[in-house]
């Protein structure tokens, strides 16, 4: 019996019951006292689910609908057409179905290639970038499709909107830290890594231990995801039932990645979540990941650490704990080595 009938995912009023809904508005205006509540509503969010809604985030609705035009433009190209800009060593370009696997998981066994494609964006660093000329690892450029007016413009408009919106986030995560709000600003700094993935699910054909994305925490700090109307997503919630969290129109759901868990000395959850695409309509969603720069070293906050608490977790370079995570879930990125990462910012 396959994982999610073992556990169906739970009906729309538990969702709605169990997922917070943060509203942004009063933050986001500069009301007296409004970031110190948010990182409260913050903080208990992270504490006891993992994921939840923001309304009021600023980003026209009108920018999201063309970045999902723009996506279902990109996935209706011919195969060929895709794979003449594959995903590089920066993880950036068009990853193809069945090309990946939740190998790096420590929730699930995945035994099955995912069930999805998807095109990776970054910042839109040209030729002529200091970081592209010295080719510096995981600071590379994007690649664009051919004959497609109007997409890149389109999706790095999009890319550009969700990227202010986590950097207006990161103050708030500091504080629910216990850090000062520009406790984590510096990790942040000059461009900070970012990456837009624009996901296509073919219904899912299930046999055993089959998905359109295996069970997997994230390895990002936080991401911020953008979906169509057809369902799909579930997440696991503490108690280890599946919740298939509704589509609310107008909010972001957004979920912390394995970075925040690693600064809260596991204080805050990375929750596993997955995707199967039950029915016969394909399923789009934009999942944007927003982390530190990977110059920078992820230690446990020190607010997080007491005589009872210590350091689950030595400082380690950002850059390598992706290169990890990467030579796991794709083939492609085997043999990659830390060696020239490390070198450059020791």
């Amino acid at each position: 019996m396959h994982l999610f009938q073992q556990h169906p995912p739970q009906d729309l009023d538990a969702a709605l019951a169990t997922l917070p809904i943060i509203d942004l508005g009063p933050y986001r205006s500069g009301e007296d006292g409004a970031l110190n509540r948010l990182a409260d509503e913050i903080k208990n969010a992270c504490e006891t689910i993992g994921f939840f809604y923001v309304i009021n985030h600023g980003i026209p609705e009108e920018l999201i609908a063309n970045a999902f035009a723009q996506s279902r433009r990109f996935h209706a190209l011919p195969l060929e057409e895709k794979k003449k800009i594959p995903l590089d060593e920066h993880n950036v370009g068009y990853l193809a179905t069945n090309a990946s696997i939740q190998g790096h998981s420590t929730v699930h066994k995945a035994t099955k290639p995912n069930q999805n494609e998807s095109f990776f964006i970054t910042h839109d660093r040209g030729p002529d970038h200091p970081d592209v000329i010295a080719k510096t690892p995981l600071r590379g450029g994007n690649y664009w499709p051919e004959n497609l007016p109007g997409f890149r413009e389109g999706v790095m408009a999009y890319f550009r909107a969700l990227n202010d919106l986590g950097q207006q986030l990161v103050p708030a995560f500091a504080v629910a830290l216990g850090l000062e709000p520009d406790g984590l600003a510096a990790d942040f700094a000059n461009e900070n890594n970012a990456k837009l993935r624009m996901l296509h699910y073919p219904p899912t054909q299930v046999e055993d231990n089959d998905f359109g994305a295996g069970p997997h925490t994230d390895n990002s700090f936080l991401t911020i995801l953008a979906r169509d109307e057809v369902p799909g997503l579930a997440i696991r919630l503490p108690s280890g039932e599946w919740l298939a969290p509704p589509l609310i129109p107008g909010a972001f759901l957004i979920n912390i990645g394995n970075m925040v868990r690693r600064m809260s000395n596991d204080q805050f959850l990375s929750t596993p979540h997955g995707v199967i695409v039950d029915g016969e309509t394909d399923r789009y969603s934009m999942a944007y990941f927003h982390s530190p720069n990977v110059t920078r070293a992820i230690g446990v906050a020190p607010s997080c650490i007491d005589a009872d608490h210590p350091a689950k977790y030595e400082p380690a370079l950002y850059a390598d704990l992706i290169r990890e995570f990467y030579s796991v879930n794709y083939s492609h990125q085997e043999g990659y080595g830390k060696t020239e990462i490390k070198n450059r910012y020791d």
